[in-house]
């Protein structure tokens, strides 16, 4: 097909905070459109270098300089704060901002969008989606909070008429979206900062939900309490066809079989009266319910189920989603993105159905003081499921301070759980603390959203001395 031609806002634009996962993917996208791409953010990184290498200009630092003045727009992240300088010196030229949300919906429009969207899963899914529609020839665009195989390959324009996108509700940006087909895996009260409470986080994705096309379909988890309760809400949609999926009787696309296979899945569904058995090349009961997720999504937009079942296998997972980094010394090491205490046990059960006898040692780095202080107790909770775990400080990302809300939240409710927890305010000392603890044949889980990810490479290289 013809590619979609690029809105003149869009020409030119400036994006801080480049090289955020949501924020290159955009640029990325509109660089290969033709778009003259410029940025900046904090520090230079791979990402920023693969965006180089499509012909971005992308400065280190803010500065107001860095903003040229023929720039067609600023695009910004609610992370970006109001005092930024090349913020403020967009309003004295006089360049439109325009948040990261409105730039996705911008370079979606004229396709067929899938949004992906939920609490957790949102990442795995969206990337299970991209490569097997990719795999299948159908060359589709997507944004993915996440690397496939390699810096920069969070994102892809496309020949193609789909464009698969998550779809973020911690700001409520997924309400720019309008998808043919969209995927709620799961909805928890999460981001802190933004929702009070479980109803407004149903009325959100209610408001998401009446902004899929008429005739479109929503794909929805049929026993995850907040999903179903959505599901609940807006089934009978005039124009809008639910399916649902899971293990339990009543779900239109049942899972009657997940069979553990090491570090993969051997899984068995019904869908349209016909049993169908596939492979998910990830371990855990959740990922394997993403897959069936992504598959229910694919039926859907009309691709054959057997086709789309097979295309599914090609996925191998997506960095920092129970990625292994090495083995040194006998020791195996694994990379977690997992940062809310749903998400933490669901790695650590997969972790733990694929490791048989081996231990399994957890780096952990929380993630906002905001989700500590709601959900610290249950992070600790979490971390039981380990035989051993070092907590590190709070990652505060986009947040300042609260007073009184640290780490010992996490570790004291881990040891009332009666898990083997050990404080760590040096991430430097990390690799030291965990290379006396390792033993062979143990597993070693570094976990969470910050820059805990670090940290595997050093251990590996301590491991080795």
């Amino acid at each position: 097909m013809t590619p979609p031609g690029l809105p003149n806002a869009m020409e030119r634009p400036h994006f801080i905070g480049i090289g955020g996962a949501g924020m290159s993917g955009i640029a990325k996208i509109l660089a290969q459109r033709g778009a003259r791409v410029a940025g900046s953010d904090a520090k230079d990184s791979e990402t920023a270098r693969a965006l180089r290498a499509h012909g971005a200009t992308v400065h280190i630092g803010h500065e107001a300089g860095h903003l040229a003045p023929d720039a067609t727009c600023v695009v910004v992240s609610s992370a970006i704060r109001a005092d930024n300088p090349e913020l403020a010196r967009a309003a004295e030229l006089g360049v439109p901002v325009v948040h990261r949300s409105d730039a996705l919906a911008a370079v979606m429009e004229g396709l067929r969008p899938i949004a992906v969207a939920g609490t957790h899963g949102k990442t795995t899914t969206t990337s299970m989606l991209a490569v097997s529609l990719s795999a299948l020839g159908l060359d589709p665009s997507y944004a993915i909070g996440g690397d496939l195989d390699a810096p920069g390959s969070n994102a892809h324009h496309g020949e193609g008429d789909l464009f698969v996108a998550e779809a973020d509700e911690s700001d409520r940006s997924f309400h720019k979206y309008a998808p043919q087909v969209a995927i709620i895996l799961n909805a928890e009260l999460d981001h802190h900062a933004n929702y009070a409470s479980m109803e407004e986080i149903y009325e959100s994705f209610e408001t998401f939900v009446g902004k899929i096309v008429p005739g479109g379909t929503l794909v929805v988890a049929h026993e995850q309490e907040g999903a179903a309760e959505i599901a609940a809400r807006v089934r009978g949609t005039e124009g809008l066809d639910v399916v649902t999926y899971g293990e339990e009787e009543g779900a239109d696309v049942r899972i009657t079989k997940i069979t553990p296979r090491g570090l993969t899945s051997e899984v068995t569904v019904v869908i349209d009266g016909r049993m169908l058995t596939f492979t998910v090349s990830v371990p855990g009961r959740h990922y394997a319910h993403n897959a069936v997720a992504a598959l229910a999504a694919g039926v859907a937009l009309g691709i054959p189920v057997h086709n789309l079942a097979s295309a599914l296998g090609k996925y191998t997972g997506v960095k920092r989603r129970l990625q292994l980094k090495g083995e040194a010394a006998g020791v195996q090491v694994i990379d977690s993105y997992a940062h809310h205490p749903t998400e933490m046990t669901a790695d650590l059960e997969a972790i733990r159905g694929a490791a048989g006898d081996s231990r399994i040692l957890v780096v952990f780095q929380p993630h906002l003081f905001s989700r500590t202080q709601e959900l610290g107790k249950e992070m600790g909770q979490a971390l039981a499921l380990a035989d051993s775990a070092v907590v590190l400080d709070i990652y505060p990302a986009r947040e300042d301070p609260i007073p009184g809300i640290t780490s010992e939240i996490i570790i004291a409710a881990a040891r009332s759980a009666g898990a083997d927890v050990t404080a760590e305010h040096d991430k430097a000392e990390v690799a030291d603390v965990i290379a006396g603890m390792a033993k062979p044949g143990d597993l070693v889980l570094t976990m969470g959203a910050g820059d805990v990810t670090d940290l595997g490479p050093a251990i590996l290289a301590r491991l080795t001395d």
